[in-house]
């Protein structure tokens, strides 16, 4: 007699079990109860129906029950709710919804695919008409009706897993301006922190306004807008609320029959995905699953493993004894120009188990390119590892904008069939340019991880060297060295960093203190590990290279580099009534009439920042004018350095086109053009490529009004001379800058050195001429004479007394007064080299550079004496 085999649930785990039962069993009597109205939907395109990305509705509809039972002879019952499982008896109840009629059906075998619900805490406001869950075909449903038929502008998404993220992208895709909500300090808890930074940034550079660490209150409804109460105390205005807070499995008829549940409410299954009771069996996100890293019980709602334990257990009922043998959790979604993708644990869940980074763990952070780099179109791809030190892989992370879906499935791959970092590096990968590199991404992360576990290579995070500088006891005790080129350092350089480019680092070692740890930084890593390497060889204990470059380093410090945004929600909670302008169109009207508010409150000056953006906005480019610049492929600093090429090469007001998928290009492309005079005239977005459009040269009439906003306000002394009373006028002004707020930076050159070396000498290795020079200058500031009337140091004592008498600070008064007020005090490193002073003979506090240094402050300057 054909055994009877009942599903519960008939979305993705109950549909899969059931079409593969039939393929296996063709005389099999196959029943899937399904309390919803469909069944096998594609529940993860949702966020993609509302956003208009996936056109069609019933593209959503795998199946339908018509057809399954067609095709499959299966009876599927929609609308049938199991409410009782009776496991004695091997019956269910069943509600049928449409005919309110109870029924009972015998089962042989019982599959529970119930699958997961949505959170839905108990806050007050929760039920409000505007707030909606997704997971259903029915809640994408009203959705889309809402939207159509209330014409929100503004919406606020609770939750920044997947489909928060997902539905925050699709909002704005929409037309809404989205604000993101989420209790913990980042979004998508799969990743670390640092690697979620990445998400942040390009979110709020979308206009996402994103409120981390915060949750919600209480919902207010206020005069036809929800008012969203926050934990902080903020408040968050929207007219359409989504909450995607999380799921939790649906167990309840599991539980009242007695079947074993885990801490976490999900159905404890053996190997062969049977219950605690013998002819009842879980699939998908109802059930606990062993974690194929750690081995322990956890919870991974996704569609993939649901699917493959679906198939397994179809076997199972089918005679076979195939076992499933845990999930890793490999994971991947879009979130605006990015994608993020990650497997097996991440470092958050090793603290949390009590694990150690560099005891029982380790991990790498790299920068790549998605394809060879001189191949059009490559983007930056930034990949995480963590292994052991015997090279088993723990887990990766990668965050990118191409190439990010192949290498994490490479990596998940290379986990399930137990490979370590060493078989990484030995990976046989397809190569061509349009599609890799000959060293392909993955096969770096095995090449650094190896160098790591030897001991050649020593990382230093973003976090730990913030931690560094903030430490002022430590401040002496390292050297941050910036081996970029002179270019680069004009876009952005770390604070008290020294400047000696790769190129010339073997004849400039003698300027770094072996004794000293060095961090070395570059753009993305690949120079600065070059020269560690040289100066591990070179006697240098204690070397570090800056994990990610100094890419990733202003990725975690975006919101520092930013300016202050626009108040998005205010502009679009008082929509304009034109149904005739699209979304972008209102945003502008709304940024304008945002700047002539700020105008009346904050005085004049705020109107000067309307005319420029209306000057920007309606400035003519002309095609024919223009040179093109593409600069796809290219990583951080290969597009600044070919604009700088370029645009040397152009005629005064010509205009320059350059196009790089660089996401970081258009931040640093502002800096580059600032420092160096040049017009920044538009940027966009086009797909995957950032747009600039540059006139060389100043635009007059945008300098003019620039300076009516906000006029340069800083001070810049160049100290040539080394003349006690021209080096006490020097301090006496700088002082008196810094105590009205200014900006300054004193750059000492030449004899100016002499007023910054320490009294008591310090015993430095010199060749036979520098120890001369040093012999022959003045030891410190004490030292220092008058340029006239010294009379052999008689009237350089009489001023010293005077200057007492008088109650006027002495010139160590007046630097001790500088450093303390955080007055730059820039010693040259060109003329230290040419005087043969090194920085051990140098007071503390003083900062090292070349003028590239002092000319980018000089630029941001409306004061520059020399002296």
């Amino acid at each position: 007699m054909a055994k009877k085999i009942v599903m519960i649930g008939g979305v993705a785990g109950g549909a899969t079990t059931a079409a593969r039962l039939r393929r296996r069993d063709e005389e099999m009597q196959i029943i899937v109860l399904e309390r919803g109205e469909y069944i096998s939907y594609a529940n993860c395109g949702l966020p993609y129906y509302i956003g208009d990305t996936i056109k069609s509705r019933d593209a959503l509809l795998l199946q339908t029950p018509e057809a399954m039972n067609k095709k499959f002879n299966i009876d599927v019952r929609v609308s049938n709710e199991v409410t009782k499982i009776l496991p004695a008896e091997k019956k269910v109840v069943i509600h049928n919804t449409k005919t309110n009629e109870y029924y009972e059906e015998s089962y042989d075998h019982l599959v529970i695919a119930t699958g997961s619900s949505p959170i839905k805490p108990a806050i007050p406001g929760i039920d409000n008409e505007a707030i909606f869950p997704l997971w259903t075909i029915p809640d994408t449903d009203g959705i889309k009706s809402y939207i159509k038929e209330k014409q929100p502008k503004t919406a606020a998404v609770i939750g920044g897993g997947f489909i928060g993220l997902e539905m925050s992208e699709n909002l704005h895709r929409a037309g809404l301006q989205v604000s993101l909500i989420e209790m913990q300090d980042q979004v998508m808890a799969s990743i670390d922190g640092e690697m979620a930074n990445l998400l942040h940034e390009n979110m709020e550079a979308n206009q996402v306004n994103l409120f981390l660490g915060d949750g919600v209150k209480a919902f207010h409804e206020e005069n036809g807008t929800t008012k969203i109460e926050l934990l902080s105390g903020n408040s968050v205005e929207a007219d359409l609320v989504i909450l995607s807070i999380g799921v939790k499995p649906n167990s309840e008829l599991a539980a009242k029959a007695g079947i074993a549940l885990n801490k976490r409410k999900g159905i404890v299954v053996n190997e062969y995905l049977q219950t605690s009771e013998a002819d009842i069996y879980a699939v998908g996100d109802v059930i606990g699953v062993e974690h194929y890293v750690t081995g322990e019980t956890t919870m991974i709602p996704l569609a993939g493993p649901a699917n493959k334990q679906a198939r397994i257990l179809a076997d199972n009922l089918s005679g076979d004894q195939k076992t499933y043998n845990g999930t890793m959790g490999t994971s991947i979604a879009k979130v605006f120009d990015l994608t993020v993708a990650s497997v097996g644990v991440n470092e958050k869940q090793l603290r949390s188990m009590g694990k150690v980074k560099g005891e029982d763990y380790y991990t790498v952070l790299i920068n790549q390119k998605s394809h060879a780099g001189y191949y059009p179109g490559a983007t930056a791809l930034t990949l995480k590892m963590i292994f052991t030190k015997d090279g088993k892989i723990l887990g990766g992370q990668i965050v990118g904008q191409d190439g990010v879906d192949k290498r994490i499935d490479t990596l998940a791959t290379t986990m399930r069939l137990k490979g370590t970092i060493y078989d990484l590096e030995e990976l046989e990968l397809a190569y061509a340019p349009p599609f890799s590199s000959a060293k392909d991404p993955v096969n770096m992360l095995g090449f650094v991880a190896e160098n790591v576990i030897r001991g050649m290579l020593q990382f230093i995070e973003w976090n730990e060297l913030d931690e560094l500088l903030a430490n002022e006891k430590k401040r002496d005790n390292f050297i941050i060295l910036d081996v970029t080129e002179d270019i680069e350092r004009m876009v952005y350089s770390i604070p008290t960093s020294y400047h000696i480019p790769l190129g010339q680092l073997h004849k400039r070692l003698a300027e770094l203190d072996p004794s000293k740890q060095i961090i070395t930084y570059c753009a993305i890593g690949v120079r600065a590990y070059n020269a560690a390497r040289i100066l591990l060889q070179h006697g240098f204990a204690h070397v570090s290279v800056l994990s990610g470059g100094i890419t990733f380093y202003k990725s975690m410090h975006y919101y520092k580099r930013r300016s202050e945004p626009m108040n998005w929600s205010s502009m679009v909670q008082n929509p304009i009534e034109d149904n005739d302008k699209n979304i972008e169109e209102i945003i502008v009207e709304k940024a304008k009439a945002e700047t002539k508010k700020r105008k009346e409150l904050d005085g004049e000056a705020k109107n000067a920042d309307l005319k420029i953006a209306e000057t920007k906005s309606e400035e003519q480019i002309v095609d024919k004018e223009m040179k093109v610049l593409d600069c796809c492929g290219l990583q951080c600093p290969g597009p600044i350095m070919k604009v700088h090429e370029t645009i040397n090469e152009m005629k005064d007001s010509e205009i320059l086109k350059v196009s790089a998928t660089d996401l970081g290009f258009a931040a640093d492309i502002d800096a580059w053009c600032r420092r160096t005079g040049n017009t920044l005239m538009k940027t966009e977005r086009v797909k995957k490529e950032n747009i600039v459009y540059i006139r060389k040269g100043t635009n007059k009439e945008q300098v003019q009004n620039e300076s009516l906003v906000s006029p340069p306000q800083g001070k810049t002394l160049i100290v040539f001379s080394g003349d006690l009373d021209k080096v006490l006028a020097s301090f006496i002004i700088a002082n008196g800058a810094a105590s009205m707020g200014r900006p300054v930076t004193m750059f000492f050159t030449f004899w100016g050195l002499n007023a910054l070396r320490k009294a008591e000498g310090a015993k430095v290795k010199k060749p036979f001429m520098d120890k001369m020079f040093g012999f022959m200058m003045p030891k410190g500031s004490r030292k220092l004479k008058l340029s006239k009337m010294n009379m052999a140091g008689m009237g350089t004592a009489m001023m010293k007394k005077v200057m007492n008498d008088k109650n006027v600070d002495s010139l160590e008064t007046l630097m001790k007064h500088a450093l303390d007020s955080g007055i730059r005090l820039v010693a040259c490193t060109m003329s230290m080299d040419i005087m043969g002073i090194t920085k051990e003979e140098l007071i503390e506090g003083v900062e090292y550079a070349g003028v590239a240094s002092y000319l980018g402050d000089a630029e941001e300057s409306n004061v520059n004496l020399f002296i």
